[in-house]
Formats: structure tokens, sequence, C-alpha cells
């Protein structure tokens, strides 16, 4: 009997030990565990206090970095040592990184300065005498595939397509020498390659030039593929299939796409303002808000900077012995008589000077003296690859022409389906 005592005195005795010892180890502390180092343009964020902020309107980098306790002759030594790194007169508004000290002080230690999504620029202060560096954010590319039908603009499709507005900017001066785009029609189509830029694989930071691309337009298909035919000179320029070069000597439009053709060329035209007489109006007209640049459609030399009369403020070029082009309404002109200027330059802004009902751009355009239609005039195209290079060009574009050939059109929106109308004698109601 004392036997069967002693056991069972020894078994809660044994299951009090081991609740205790389980109690104690509720009660100790955990071994603790690692606070994970948050790093940041190569800096350990918690050695800092951190404050994230940005560039306010009228604010210059001496004041930020005086109010923030760096000392006076660091940020002389920053503006005149590194003015190649970085012009300080030129901090514009965006985002900054300030690292500050974590003591009572909190004086700024490092300057990060966001340029872009890519690049930044770093001030350190730590030193006795200041430094300054770029950097580059660690940036991983995707290849996507784009294919459209046009509806009602080229812009408003892309966007629907979730693509960046900028393809639509590179699409447009792929194609400016070759298509009107601000005459598209409905059921033209395109298919574009491009890379698209990321972040951590999930910020975007932007996009990489066309890699190929087809515009179908007026039921007529031109290819785009770029190619460098002067390798020591880096020239790029877009062909087409047949090694056609798709630039022209001239520009459609002289001002980028995006804008709207309000008057074309019409010598028949009558206007009610005067008893609708027939006034000729021998230009085409772009309207832009004003302010818009108005960029020189082609190389050549300045041959009037003006004003004068119903023109208002006016540039015209002489680009040879037959073309001269006139760009009228100007709000200010760029260029001065006598400069040469090439073609995509900005030349001037639009503005409404002389006889004009809202802000636009007049563009006139002579061949042999005399005026002409631009849309109507069939422009002289650049050169095409050289004969030595067309095998290897050719070559080069098989694959890129295979891949957009197998892209499928993207539907956008298709009509709903119509539920069947029930007969009434198949109505139930719900119990």
């Amino acid at each position: 009997m004392q036997r069967f005592i002693g056991a069972i005195l020894a078994l809660l005795v044994l299951v009090s030990c081991k609740e205790k010892q389980e109690l104690v180890q509720q009660l100790e502390p955990a071994e603790p565990v690692e606070k994970p180092i948050v790093k940041r343009f190569g800096f350990n964020l918690d050695e800092f206090n951190v404050e994230y902020d940005t560039i306010q309107k009228g604010q210059t980098f001496g004041e930020l970095m005086l109010k923030n306790k760096v000392d006076y002759p660091k940020i002389i030594h920053i503006a005149e040592e590194f003015k190649d790194t970085f012009d300080i007169r030129r901090i514009d508004r965006k985002p900054y990184l300030l690292l500050k000290s974590k003591d009572t002080a909190e004086a700024a230690q490092v300057f990060i300065y966001q340029n872009d999504k890519i690049n930044y620029t770093v001030f350190d202060f730590r030193d006795s005498t200041a430094n300054a560096y770029k950097g580059k954010r660690k940036v991983n590319s995707t290849e996507r595939e784009v294919a459209g039908v046009i509806e009602n603009n080229l812009s408003e499709t892309l966007d629907k397509l979730g693509v960046d507005y900028n393809v639509t900017i590179d699409l447009s001066e792929i194609y400016a020498w070759t298509i009107d785009f601000f005459r598209l029609e409905k059921g033209d189509k395109f298919k574009v390659i491009y890379d698209e830029h990321f972040i951590n694989d999930s910020v975007y930071a932007g996009r990489g030039p066309i890699k190929a691309a087809i515009f179908e337009h007026k039921g007529t298909p031109i290819y785009a593929f770029p190619y460098v035919t002067d390798s020591l000179k880096n020239i790029l320029d877009y062909y087409d299939q047949d090694a056609n070069n798709l630039r022209s000597t001239f520009l459609r439009a002289p001002i980028k796409f995006g804008y709207r053709l309000s008057s074309r060329y019409n010598l028949k035209r009558r206007i009610a303002y005067y008893g609708y007489k027939v006034r000729p109006h021998k230009g085409t007209d772009y309207a832009a808000p004003i302010g818009t640049p108005i960029i020189a459609t082609a190389d050549g030399t300045v041959t009037e900077s003006t004003r004068r009369g119903g023109n208002g403020r006016y540039v015209k070029i002489r680009h040879n012995g037959t073309y001269s082009t006139q760009y009228l309404h100007m709000k200010k002109q760029k260029v001065k008589r006598g400069e040469f200027v090439r073609q995509g330059d900005v030349i001037g802004w639009v503005g409404m000077t002389g006889n004009t009902g809202g802000p636009h751009v007049c563009y006139r355009f002579w061949k042999n003296g005399r005026q002409v239609d631009p849309l109507r005039e069939k422009l002289p195209s650049a050169e095409p690859i050289a004969d030595s290079l067309r095998t290897a060009y050719l070559t080069h574009i098989e694959p890129l022409k295979t891949q957009l050939d197998c892209i499928e059109y993207m539907v956008l929106s298709e009509e709903p389906e119509m539920e069947p109308e029930l007969e009434d004698d198949q109505l139930t109601l719900n119990p």
C-alpha cells in the first residue's frame, strides 16, 4: 500500500514539475528575433532618422541644406566641385530622402535626390569635405507585345490597352513621315514590341525603344525595324520590310502628335464673316494650346523671323532650291534670320498673333515658289539602306517580323449578349 501511495506522489511531483517547467518557459523571454536591415540606395536606414519629402516650388538646395544643419562651406564645396555631377541650380520638384543623425542635433548626413524613378544623386556630408555621386536603381526589363485596332485615335486605343503614353509618342514619331496621324481611319491596326522596365519587379519605371512595329493604314501594312547603319556615329533609323527608310526629308506636321488638324489647304474656301466670298486658304492649320512648341519640318536656313500684318509673328525657312516652309501666328519665335535649323528643332511657340480666331499654327508649304498642299505632296524620302548592308538587315529583321505576324489583335470591347426574353408562362416567382 505504501508503495502504491509513493508511486502516486512521485507521479504528482513529476506532473507538477513538468507544468512548472512549461510555465517557466512561457515566462522566460524568447530568443530575440533579428530585425531585418532596411537598405535603400546602399544605406542602412536603421542607422539614421529618415525623412521622405519633395522639393517645394521655389525651394533651393542651399536653403534646404542649411535648414537641416549642413555647414555652409560643405554646400559651397558641392556647388563648385561637383557641378558636373549635379548642378544644384537646376534642382527640381522631385522626391528626396534625407538621412539625419540619431543624436539630438538631427543634422543631415546624407541627402538623396531622385532625378527620376531609376537615377538618383547622393550628397554625402559625413566627412569633413562633402561628396556627391550618381547612382542607378536595379531595373528588370520585360518584353511586351501589344496589338490593337483603332476606334477613334491611337492615343485612346493604347490607353485602353494600358500602354505608357510615351509609346504613343514613339509610334507617331517613327511613322511621322509615312502616316498622317491626324487622319487615321477606324479599323486601322497596329502591333508593337518593346520593353517595360520595373524596379523590384513591381514599380513601373518606363519603357525602352520600340524593337519592331507594324501599322496597317488604309489597308496598307508598313513594318518598322530599328537598325544602326553607321556603328561609328551610332546612326539609327527605322526601316520597313524592304529596307526602305521610313524617314522623309519633311515631317508631316509642324507640331508633335496629339493636336487637331483644324483647317486644310483650300483655294475655294468661303467665310461667312466676309459675306461668303471666296477667300483661298493656302495654309494648313493645326490647333494647339498657346505655348505648344512648333518644330521645323526639315533642315534649312531661316530666311525670315518677324511680325507682319495678319500673319502675326512667323518664321520662314528655305530648305533647298525647291522647297520652303512658313509657320504663322506664333506667340514668340526662338530662331533668328540666317540661323540653320535641323528637322525637329523648336523654332517658336503656338500663339494668336495676327488674324486668328484661336490658338493654332498656320503651316505654309512652297514648292518652286508656289504654295501647295503639303498633305497632297509626295514628299522625297531619305536614302534606303546601302546595298552592302541590305542582306544583313533582312536577316536581322526576319525573326522580328515573324514575331509580329504571330501577335493576335486585341478585341477591346464586345457587345454584351442579350439574355433571351421569357414568355409569360415561363416566368416564375421566387418562393
